[in-house]
């Protein structure tokens, strides 16, 4: 069988699911621990591997909190998030929707126009000295209840930050349902940002449904239980509405039991429109390059397979116009050149 890893490693690529804090390579969250030496969690890069172990969502939950409670300064907002596109850089993402949950750092205690002139800074360096461009989604952190679905709305919409395209729903879905995030996700579109909500990672396909319904979802982050209702998948295929696949995440969240059992298979199958995305790449041991060797084989892909998978993301992506028709063409470029050889 070929080995796909050379060829992804150089395919130009755009990730939609990725978070923020999430994205945080062993090195920097060490150095963010450093800085603080009150929190739990481990100054040696080794030992966050064992950290980084979830038990279930519940405890990944935990664990990703104790990592956000390390960005508390302006100065660490825009260090992470430069630092999370050189990364990305690393990988030949060439465009990624990175999402950030702005409410978590304004709690406690980072003052808002600095936090987004933090990101900002960060996204312009980026894009002028890494050639990755980043756009934003703001986030609700679904645990934190309507109180901060209302203060990222207000952020959202009244700072609104001029990289940000989206706004979203994240935490947990087990008892935090859908519904009652609807008025803020009505004033975010009505300000002209795009909906996408996480939905049936950890609940069933009546999440996804209550997302497309209530919420206007525009993409679905994971939607991996919609396999279970043929109707919704019909309706995800229909209408365009593309899942944020994060194959190795679900694994680590025990939101799938195991790799051969992901219901990727099925949505492909079934006509959605899939895109691979890697989530919380260095929590989960993992980012977008082995994602979609993950997926290739999943899926049985050989290049142009992949080439399709990366043009997924480039298709469902808020990209502007010009920047899809060219970013697919170099996606169709490097293919081209590399069978030709």
């Amino acid at each position: 069988m070929t080995d796909l890893h050379p060829f992804i490693a150089g395919l130009p690529k755009a990730e939609l699911h990725v978070h923020h804090v999430g994205s945080a390579s062993p090195r920097i969250v060490a150095e963010l621990a450093s800085r603080h030496p009150d929190s739990k969690v481990p100054t040696d890069p080794e030992a966050l591997a064992d950290y980084f172990t979830f038990t279930d969502f519940a405890h990944f939950i935990e664990v990703y909190l104790s990592v956000v409670d390390l960005v508390r300064t302006p100065d660490d907002v825009r260090h992470l998030t430069f630092e999370v596109a050189r990364d990305m850089a690393r990988q030949n993402i060439r465009y990624a929707e990175l999402t950030i949950t702005p409410y978590s750092s304004t709690r406690r205690g980072i003052e808002e126009k600095a936090f987004m002139e933090a990101i900002e800074d960060a996204r312009k360096a980026a894009e002028t000295e890494l050639g990755v461009i980043l756009r934003w989604c703001f986030d609700i952190p679904g645990e934190a209840g309507l109180e901060a679905a209302a203060e990222t709305a207000r952020l959202a919409v009244d700072l609104r930050p001029e990289g940000l395209v989206s706004f979203g729903l994240g935490g947990p879905e087990i008892g935090v349902p859908r519904p009652q995030f609807k008025p803020y996700f009505d004033r975010a579109r009505a300000a002209g940002l795009h909906s996408v909500p996480h939905a049936g990672e950890t609940t069933g396909p009546e999440t996804v449904w209550d997302a497309i319904r209530e919420l206007r979802a525009e993409r679905i982050g994971h939607g991996t239980s919609s396999t279970q209702d043929p109707e919704l998948l019909a309706y995800l295929a229909e209408h365009r509405i593309a899942l944020e696949v994060c194959p190795t995440s679900n694994i680590a969240t025990r939101a799938v039991t195991e790799l051969d059992l992901h219901p990727v298979k099925e949505m492909v199958a079934a006509g959605v429109l899939v895109t691979i995305n890697s989530d919380d790449p260095p929590m989960f041991g993992s980012d977008l390059n082995n994602e979609y060797a993950v997926a290739a084989r999943l899926l049985d892909l050989d290049e142009r397979g992949l080439a399709g998978l990366a043009k997924n993301a480039v298709e469902a992506s808020f990209l502007d116009e010009a920047g899809k028709a060219k970013l697919s063409a170099e996606i169709d470029a490097y293919t081209a050149e590399w069978l030709a050889r």
